[in-house]
């Protein structure tokens, strides 16, 4: 085996580590829960399946899944606010996980760039969020809202003939891997602020002349190894509707592989098409949150997964 595939194999495994430990971590909280006499351990609903699935087909897609969930969460009320925070990272961390294992499988991208972009956003969350964590959220959300929505419409106008649309490298070298690796740096900082990084990603790395499609490895390998670390803290304190995190999980893994079959197949130009409607959809979520004048539930999130 090459160094190239046994940087892919490293990746992989580091998956399903991450992911045998949340499960174990899962069943002796639930475990721990119901002798207390705590939660609802019924098997889920069709709701709380459907529900899984839809966010996280969308979330494949690069859209996230988040805001989405809270939302619906809030207008059903399926879940108390104070346990929102939880349930979203339990519901949602393995079918990241197998996300990451997936277009880490079947897309091509480059390893070093992978390698070096998913570290980059890994040290950003750590080290990163020390600073940008202590900035105003409102301020960033504008910035980041209105900076994807300009890139979403220069993408749109490349889409249409008038600028370059992108280009096709499965990798970025040199002063652009630099640069890339600086932002991916900046982006783990402000994850933890509550601010997802697949829009800002796509953009990034469409604008430094990648395949769209060589993205989605390297955004959902990040989160397939930053999720876990946020999950371990909700499952300690117990903060989370066990029910409806098993059917976000349940519901949403067969949908994740759906989803990224139609990510790998799709022609170019049809998912440069999505790139610009996912970025400009995270621009739009963006610019709301900042307009809110409650952020309670992203900021306990952030609380809870920055390190200490």
């Amino acid at each position: 085996m090459g160094s190239s595939g046994m940087v892919r194999t490293i990746l992989l495994v580091l998956f399903g580590l991450f992911g045998a430990a949340v499960v174990v971590a899962w069943l002796r909280a639930a475990r721990r829960d119901k002798r207390a006499g705590v939660g609802d351990f019924r098997f889920p609903d069709a709701l709380r399946l459907g529900l899984g699935a839809g966010t996280n087909f969308f979330d494949t897609l690069g859209i996230g899944s988040f805001a989405t969930t809270t939302t619906a969460f809030t207008m059903l009320r399926l879940v108390p606010p104070e346990r929102i925070p939880g349930t979203l990272m339990v519901g949602h961390t393995l079918p990241v996980v197998v996300q990451a294992f997936l277009f880490l499988a079947i897309v091509e991208v480059e390893n070093a760039t992978l390698l070096t972009l998913i570290v980059a956003m890994l040290i950003g969350g750590a080290i990163g969020a020390r600073v940008v964590s202590r900035l105003p959220r409102r301020p960033l959300q504008l910035a980041m809202g209105g900076g994807l929505l300009i890139a979403g419409a220069f993408m749109t106008l490349g889409q249409m003939g008038v600028f370059p649309s992108g280009g096709t490298a499965l990798g970025l070298h040199g002063g652009a891997l630099g640069f890339a690796a600086v932002m991916f740096f900046l982006l783990g900082g402000l994850l933890m602020v509550g601010i997802g990084h697949y829009g800002p990603c796509l953009v990034l790395l469409s604008v430094l002349g990648m395949n769209p499609r060589a993205a989605f490895p390297i955004m959902m390998g990040a989160g397939g190894l930053v999720g876990p670390v946020g999950c371990f803290e909700f499952l300690r304190t117990g903060r989370l509707d066990h029910r409806t995190a098993l059917g976000l999980t349940l519901g949403g893994i067969p949908a994740v592989l759906v989803a990224a079959l139609m990510v790998k197949s799709l022609p170019l130009d049809v998912l440069r098409w999505i790139v610009v409607a996912v970025v400009v959809w995270t621009g739009v979520s963006l610019l709301r949150g900042a307009a809110s004048r409650h952020n309670g539930v992203e900021n306990d999130l952030r609380e809870r997964i920055e390190p200490a």
